[in-house]
This record gives C-alpha cells, structure tokens and sequence, in this order.
C-alpha cells in the first residue's frame, strides 16, 4: 500500500511517490525561527512532520528519503532579539538552535539529513535574486532593496486561493511567520502594494547585519521567502518531492516560495504540498497576552514528559485543529503506561505481523494519527499473546514512541515563591486585578510562571 497524503495545492488526496529516477524522496518542511524557545504549537507541526519523515522511510527505506529541514537565523525577529539583548546575531541563534535540537530529541524527532541556516546559503540566495532581476520578475526599489513583482507570474495564488483583491498595499503578502504586517515600512518603495522582498537594504536597526546585494542594489540581507527557495535548490534540486509546514505558512510563505522558484528555474517547484493545522489550547489560540502558550520546558517542570506531549500531538488529525489541555497529558501518560506494560509482557511469536496492518493503514489514510492510536489499542485489548515484538517496534517507530521510562525528578518551588503565588491566588479571587497583576510581575521576575486552573494554579520554572 502507498502513503496518501492531501495536497493542499490540488485539494485532493494523493499517493506520494519519488519523481527522480534515482528513486530518493526529496521532502522539505520549513523549520524553526531561532530567536526564543519554540512553543508546543510549533512543535505540533515538527511531529506531523516527523511522522511523515518516518513513513517515508518504511515506504521507501531509510536511504531512500533526503529529508532537508531549514534554520532561519537572520530575518526582522532574529535581529530585534539580538539588539534589544546587545548580543551578536550569531551567538542569539546559536543559543536558540541547540534549544530547539535539545527538545527535539526529547520528543523523539528524527533529525533532518540536512539542516541548512540562512546565513550559510547568502551567494545562492543572491544568485537567485539575479536571476529573478535579469528575468523581469524582480525590480531594484530607490534605496537598493529588491522586490518581486506579483503580477510578472500569473499563476500566483494557486496554493492558497488568494482571490486578486485580497492583494492590497499593507497586506500580509510580505508579513513574516507571525502572521503580522511589517512592510508599512517598505510601502513607498514598492511599484505595487503586492510586491515582497527579496534583498532588504540595510538600515541602522539591523547593525552590523548585512552582506554585499545582487549587482547594483545595495548592502543588506536576504527576505524570508526567498531563504528557503534557495537552500531547498542547493540541497535537493529545482523540483522536490513533498513541501510541508504549518497551515500559517501557506500564504504568504509558500505562495512566495512557488512564485520566485518557479520563474527563477523555469520548472515545477515542488509536486506535492502538505499542510497541518494550529494547535488550540483550551479552546483559544495560544498568545503570551492570555498565557497559554507552553514550552517544553513549562510542561516538564510541572511533571509531564516529553512523550505525553507527543502523544497528546498525535492524538488529532494533523489536518485538524487541535485542543490542548493540560489534563490531556494525564491521560497520555496513563496511555502510555499502557503501552509499556504490554511491550513488556509481549509473547513473541514470528509471523504475526498482519495483527498491526490496521496502525499502518491508518497512517497510510492521510496519516490518519488518532485512528492508528486507536487501532493500536484495540490489538492491545486483546493482549500480547501471538504479537510479533519486530512489528510491535515498528509500529512504534512509525508513531515516534519511545517506551523508554521517563527519568524521575522534582522541581522544588522556592517558599517564597509559593507564598507569592498564595497571595496571587487570594487576590484574584478577592478581584483585587492590580494586585493579582502585581504579584504575577513578582514571580516572574522570580523566574517561574503561574498558569490558572478553574480550581487552582500550577507554577513552573520559566
């Protein structure tokens, strides 16, 4: 049986299948932003694409799949952090990006075969940004800064149905992954409102951030999109496989990346596009404003593993919103107790593989997650008599679990940090807001967080 994942590019469900004839699987996801640590909304869409990462691999075997995940390290964020901390670009990113590979091996994601950084790749980008120029696709703006021009490719708008009068001056078009606006700035260079940045020309914010431009324009740094165009090129080729990302990558990113790919070499930029949906929590999107938004970190100082997160990001269709709520990660730890009790007690018999076909097909369906969970427990209601332990493993490997038992340890919650919290607690139930905001600022400053429950709070170490 083939994979079948939904290409959001022709609306339709479609078996994934390697276009080169040397049979390898080119798959590129869009990575991390390396300027803070990443929430667990983002780490949804590295599991979806870890999973996938995996299948491809027992579809086609492990040396058959070239899996390319980016690191952006310069763009309008990576700099802001390193100029409100007086640090150099390069020690922000660098701090940032072992945080990121550290949670990702906590939650047990398999690392890319390759994992370009943005500034590593600057001549490719700027030989793309020629090309685009000397084609008639991109344009030179007055202060040295360049821009494609929408209107020299007709076929944008395919990925996402972006309908023509949604493209306005002052529209995301050019935002960053925040989903924000940040190109009011840039407006008055632009021929039309539609137009994104390829070469942005340096300015005093940026500080000693910048490198000589394509002929004629002036010193500065690449814009977002055309990053992951250029380092998809150098590490896998004008056309790949499978693109995926989170669903807010779609417009403006992956429309961007269609549009100067395609008119830059002349050829089909990717064959199959793959997108996952936001991840909710506690039925509102996550924001530092209503604080619900976790890190791995927060979740392990209140005592989840990293494995009950994978589990509970599994637990809904990729394609889907997502509810997370923090007594789903109880529920996953028992689950995976579960798990570890029958891989235990299994009674090895050769031959029983077949008993694991409906996991397998599940994740075949769309990558189908909360089906081939539950598939998983029904084989597991019957017992592990007659299971075969090699295909119970690959079953395991395909999900990404890892049975291993969690390593116990404590965090101690200093005593005055419990009495600030304590107070907090009073206050709000009191409706004293100006207290309750106050003691909050204490305790982080304290270095912790308060997170409220309908019934209480939870502190963990910030």
């Amino acid at each position: 049986m083939a994979l079948n994942l939904y290409d959001s590019l022709t609306r339709s469900l479609r078996p994934v299948q390697p276009a080169q004839p040397d049979g390898v699987y080119r798959f590129y996801n869009c990575g991390p932003t390396v300027y803070a640590a990443a929430h667990i909304g983002n780490f949804r869409s590295f599991v979806v694409n870890d999973i996938i990462r995996r299948m491809l691999e027992l579809e086609f075997g492990a040396d058959k799949v070239r899996h390319v995940r980016n690191l952006t390290d310069v763009d309008d964020k990576t700099i802001r952090k390193a100029r409100e901390e007086g640090r150099r670009l390069t020690d922000v990113t660098k701090e940032w990006t072992a945080k990121f590979h550290a949670d990702c091996e906590a939650l047990n994601c398999l690392p890319p075969h390759v994992e370009p950084a943005a500034t590593d790749h600057i001549p490719e980008q700027v030989n793309m940004i020629q090309v685009l120029m000397d084609k008639g696709n991109a344009y030179r703006a007055a202060d040295g800064s360049v821009y494609f021009k929408v209107s020299s490719f007709d076929r944008y708008g395919r990925l996402s149905r972006v309908k023509e009068r949604e493209l306005k001056a002052g529209s995301a078009v050019e935002a960053g992954n925040t989903g924000k606006d940040t190109t009011s700035v840039d407006a008055d260079e632009k021929e039309d409102g539609t137009d994104f940045a390829l070469w942005k020309a340096w300015k005093p914010d940026d500080g000693d951030v910048k490198w000589a431009g394509p002929e004629g324009t002036a010193a500065g740094r690449p814009g977002w999109h055309i990053e992951c165009s250029a380092m998809s090129k150098k590490h896998l080729g004008e056309t790949i496989d499978l693109h995926t990302g989170g669903v807010d990558l779609l417009f403006p990113h992956h429309e961007n990346e269609i549009a100067q790919s395609e008119c830059c070499n002349g050829t089909e930029f990717a064959h199959h596009w793959y997108h996952s949906e936001h991840l909710l929590v506690d039925g509102k999107k996550m924001s530092k404003s209503l604080g619900n938004l976790y890190t791995l970190d927060q979740l392990k100082a209140m005592g989840h593993s990293p494995m009950a997160l994978r589990y509970v990001l599994l637990a809904g269709h990729p394609r889907k919103q997502l509810n997370f709520m923090l007594s789903s990660l109880e529920a996953a730890e028992k689950a995976l107790q579960t798990l570890r009790a029958f891989a235990a007690n299994i009674i090895d018999q050769t031959g029983a593989s077949a008993k694991f076909d409906p996991v397998f097909a599940a994740l075949r369906d769309d990558l189908n997650t909360p089906a081939a969970l539950g598939a998983l427990f029904s084989i597991i209601k019957q017992g592990p008599a007659g299971v075969e332990a090699r295909t119970f493993a690959r079953a395991m490997f395909a999900l990404g679990l890892d049975l291993t038992p969690p390593i116990e340890h404590t965090v101690e919650i200093p005593p005055a940090v419990t009495a600030l919290a304590e107070k907090r607690w009073a206050a709000k139930q009191a409706k004293d807001w100006s207290a309750a905001d106050a003691l909050r600022s204490e305790i982080t400053a304290a270095g912790w967080t308060m997170k409220d429950r309908k019934d209480g709070y939870d502190l963990a170490e910030a």
